[in-house]
């Protein structure tokens, strides 16, 4: 649904996705269920419950009569968790000419902690390109690649900074042809975690400095950022204290955090002012245990139409 209200007055993105990481069948052993408060199922708390509320914040301000300074504009898409590849030109276009974008991911953990702030995700295949020799004839004659990706790696750890938010993971290596061949080649890729777009520029160019240990190899580094992370800029702080206000005036003390993982927010706090996890409260998003705290879903609606009511920013 597509609604930028009257013409020539600002609007507001709320976005949610459809698609879940679940396999076609899932709900034959992993039925939804409602139980105890708690409604389970592929998908609930990841992030059906945060759709859920986007229609029911919308019905209870036409139920009311009541109309927004800026007019909502809905956006769901169908692969955002495979990184929007198809949606995501769209996020742009349309963050890029809103007030404010409203991101209805999960709230964090059981408090409903807001995501204030994402980390920014790079990713980076690191190619070892060596020499293959004979291993028992002649050993010598050949450079070994994955040695040298064994060496790599303890330099590439190093650039861990976990207490600046900046993570460095090797989650896949491979290499070589036959046990008793000197490996040619060898890879490794890698996954980078970062709070600021300065702290990716710092780790890019630490991988892109990277230098051969052994002699006869070559290194070949093939990546980039992929996600943005979502900051705590003035625009997006001005956001946060619209959405406290909202939840205060329903009783609620909101909290924030910083999510690891990256979402669409990520993409709309390029370009507006951005607050995400909005969605549910709830449990295991892409476990078996996953459920939405379907007691808590009224109140989070009525929170965010509050925020939805909210005039234009100003910061």
């Amino acid at each position: 649904m597509l609604d930028r209200g009257r013409e020539g007055a600002p609007y507001q993105l709320m976005v949610g996705h459809t698609d879940t990481v679940w396999p076609r069948g899932t709900l034959d052993r992993m039925p939804m269920t409602v139980e105890n408060g708690h409604l389970r199922g592929p998908g609930a708390f990841d992030m059906k419950g945060g759709l859920v509320q986007i229609v029911f914040a919308l019905r209870a301000l036409r139920e009311l009569e009541l109309e927004a300074a800026v007019a909502p504009t809905v956006l769901v898409n169908s692969d955002e968790e495979i990184g929007s590849p198809e949606s995501k030109v769209h996020i742009e276009r349309l963050a890029a000419a809103a007030d404010r974008a409203l991101i209805l991911e999960p709230a964090m953990g059981p408090e409903g902690l807001i995501k204030t702030a994402r980390k920014g995700i790079s990713r980076y295949t690191l190619h070892i390109h060596g020499r293959a020799a004979h291993a028992g004839l002649e050993p010598e004659r050949g450079v070994s690649a994955i040695r040298e990706l064994a060496l790599q790696i303890e330099h590439i750890y190093k650039l861990n900074a976990p207490h600046e938010g900046i993570t460095v993971n090797v989650g896949v290596i491979d290499g070589g042809s036959r046990p008793n061949v000197v490996a040619e080649g060898a890879r490794a890729e890698i996954d980078v975690r970062v709070l600021s777009d300065e702290q990716a520029e710092q780790i890019d160019r630490a991988l892109r400095s990277l230098t051969p240990v052994t002699p006869g190899i070559e290194l070949e580094l093939r990546g980039q950022l992929e996600a943005s992370p979502l900051e705590r800029t003035p625009r997006n702080r001005a956001l946060w204290e619209a959405v406290r206000r909202a939840g205060s005036r329903l009783g609620l003390t909101l909290e924030e955090t910083i999510a690891g993982g990256a979402s669409d927010g990520n993409t709309t706090s390029c370009f507006t002012a951005t607050v995400d996890g909005l969605g549910t409260l709830g449990d295991g998003a892409h476990a078996d245990h996953e459920f939405v705290d379907i007691t808590t879903m009224a109140e989070r609606a009525a929170m965010l139409a509050l925020v939805v009511l909210e005039p234009p920013l100003t910061y």
